[in-house]
């Protein structure tokens, strides 16, 4: 039986327009009824999980920033702080790189500078809580993750991936996004939270489920015996999943779940 479902966001959970499904609500209600814990897992800040998903604060396991920082009922279940050395190195490439923009996320906050400015909507997308500061250095945070952000080619696997990945394999550098390319700890991914999430509760890879769409969700497949790509997702992920759903549009998770049900596996 199906104890927990990890979920990505963006290209999985919400559709095309950034919005949850139409009977999310009720769906979920009744995994709560069943007894299962539903996981939003994704590369966004806590603090953007929580606020799009205020009525489930008490009762989702929220698996933020890409799995550096996870929470369930307002305590932290694991975190991976980076350290400042490396942090130092990956803000001076990218300063050293033109049109691409980092963001420092931290426990307590979303660090950017000044130059974030012109696209602070895209940057609030995923970092509600996120303020500008003069310099990096002053700022006084557990350092989980830089996010850095192609704002306008919007092809971070072109003009950012090939800059950072000669910090591996000192840093774990993840494309997880058309615009976007994460920096964490080696082996801090969503897989890892997962696997954090299994030991802290007990929970057997074949009690969970996990659907996925991007390489930040290649870990997250191979955590769990029910891993399932969406119709949209990266071929690379659809070829780690053991099972395909529908895609984000067609609401394939919600689609998913609702077999679980029918199938009697929750």
């Amino acid at each position: 039986m199906i104890k927990i479902i990890f979920s990505d966001m963006d290209g999985t959970l919400l559709d095309g327009q950034g919005q949850l499904p139409p009977d999310f609500d009720e769906v979920m209600g009744e995994l709560k009824r069943r007894g299962v814990i539903f996981a939003p897992t994704s590369g966004r800040q806590y603090f953007a999980l929580i606020e799009q998903m205020a009525q489930y604060k008490d009762e989702f396991m929220f698996l933020a920033e890409n799995g550096s920082f996870s929470v369930y009922k307002d305590e932290e279940i694991c975190s991976s702080p980076m350290p400042m050395g490396h942090i130092r190195k990956v803000l001076a490439a990218a300063d050293a790189t033109p049109g691409i923009y980092p963001i420092l996320c931290g426990k307590k906050n979303a660090y950017v500078r000044d130059e974030w400015r012109p696209y602070i909507g895209e940057a609030r997308r995923f970092f509600t809580h996120s303020i500008i500061v003069d310099e990096f250095e002053t700022v006084n945070d557990d350092f989980i993750k830089i996010a850095i952000c192609d704002c306008q080619r919007g092809d971070a696997e072109h003009n950012i991936l090939p800059v950072m990945e000669k910090f591996s394999p000192d840093l774990q550098v993840c494309l997880s996004g058309n615009y976007w390319v994460d920096i964490l700890n080696p082996g801090t991914n969503k897989g890892w939270a997962i696997k954090e999430v299994q030991k802290r509760f007990g929970f057997k890879p074949e009690e969970c489920a996990a659907f996925g769409d991007y390489m930040n969700d290649f870990e997250m497949m191979q955590a769990v015996y029910y891993s399932y790509a969406m119709g949209n997702a990266y071929p690379e992920i659809k070829a780690a999943a053991r099972f395909v759903t529908k895609t984000n549009a067609e609401y394939g998770v919600m689609y998913q779940i609702k077999e679980f049900m029918r199938q009697g596996l929750i």
